[in-house]
C-alpha cells in the first residue's frame, strides 16, 4: 500500500514539475489576446463526456452547459468559437502545449493547478459527492473495501486514493453511471450537480452518501499564464453575461437553475 501511494504521489509530483516548467516558458510569451483577435477565432478545450455540462448529442455535435457559457463569451468579444475533445487526463498538457486557447470543460479551481495555469471565473459552483445503487453503501464509513469508481484525471480521484480507497478510473460520467449501474463499482465520486442531473435525465435510482464531509468549489475556465487581457476580456464577458440574465438563461436552459 505504501509503495503504490509512494509510485502515485512521485508520477503526480513528476507531471507537475511539468507542466510547470511548460507554464513558465508560456508566460514569458505576448499576451494572447491580439493572436486571438486577429485569427477571429477562439479554440476551447472539454472532454465532450460530462452531461449535461459537455456531451456529445444524436447530431455528434458538442453541446450542452459548458459550450454554451463558451460560445456567449466567445460572441461577446466579437470572435468565434471552435469545440475541440480531449481526454480529462491531458487537458492541461493540451492547454500548455498550445492544442487550445482555453479550456472549458467544469474544471474545478485548485490551488495545484493554479499554479500552472491561471482561471477565469468561477462560473459555477458544486460539491463533491458520493453515489451508490439504492440497497448498496449508506455511509462513508463503509468505503473501506468498495470498489470506488472516478474519472481518470480529476480532482476526486486523487481526493479518494488520499482516502486509500480502491480506485477504479473511467473516461467520463456516462460510463461511471453504467459501471455503477451494472454494479461493476459500488459507489462513484463525481461533482454532485453533474451527476445528479445525469441520473434524473436517465432514470438511473441512486442514494447519495450524506455523511460526506466536503466543500463546496468553483469551476474555472483555465488559460495560459502571462494573458492579463485575455484573462480580463474572457472575465468581462461573462460577469456581463450574470448581469443581464444570460448567465441564468443558460443555466435554466442545460441544468434547471442558478448554480452561481
Amino acid at each position: 500500500m505504501t509503495t503504490g501511494r509512494s509510485l502515485i504521489k512521485f508520477a503526480l509530483a513528476a507531471g507537475l514539475a511539468v507542466a510547470t516548467s511548460l507554464g513558465n516558458a508560456t508566460a514569458s510569451m505576448a499576451d494572447e489576446m491580439a493572436t486571438i483577435k486577429d485569427a477571429g477565432v477562439m479554440r476551447i478545450a472539454m472532454s465532450g463526456a460530462y452531461p449535461p455540462f459537455n456531451f456529445v448529442n444524436d447530431s455528434n455535435q458538442v453541446v450542452g452547459f459548458d459550450p454554451a457559457i463558451g460560445a456567449e463569451i466567445g460572441k461577446r468579444m466579437g470572435i468565434e468559437v471552435e469545440i475541440v475533445t480531449t481526454a480529462w487526463d491531458g487537458i492541461i498538457g493540451g492547454l500548455l502545449a498550445n492544442k487550445y486557447d482555453a479550456i472549458v470543460g467544469s474544471m474545478s479551481i485548485t490551488s495545484e493547478r493554479q499554479e500552472v495555469v491561471d482561471f477565469v471565473g468561477p462560473y459555477y459552483t458544486t460539491k463533491r459527492a458520493i453515489f451508490a445503487k439504492p440497497g448498496g453503501i449508506t455511509s462513508a464509513a463503509e468505503l473501506a473495501g468498495a470498489k470506488v469508481g472516478l474519472t481518470l484525471g480529476e480532482t476526486h480521484e486523487a481526493w479518494a486514493r488520499e482516502q486509500g480507497y480502491e480506485v477504479r478510473t473511467y473516461k467520463g460520467l456516462p460510463e461511471l453511471l453504467l459501471e455503477l449501474e451494472n454494479g461493476r463499482v459500488d459507489v462513484i465520486v463525481n461533482d454532485s450537480i453533474a451527476a445528479i442531473l445525469a441520473m434524473k435525465e436517465t432514470g438511473q435510482q441512486y442514494v447519495m452518501i450524506t455523511d460526506l464531509e466536503t466543500e463546496e468549489f468553483g469551476a474555472g475556465i483555465a488559460i495560459r499564464k502571462g494573458n492579463p487581457e485575455l484573462a480580463a476580456a474572457m472575465q468581462a464577458a461573462l460577469d456581463a453575461m450574470m448581469a443581464d440574465g444570460t448567465y441564468l438563461e443558460i443555466a435554466n436552459t442545460w441544468v434547471g437553475g442558478d448554480i452561481r
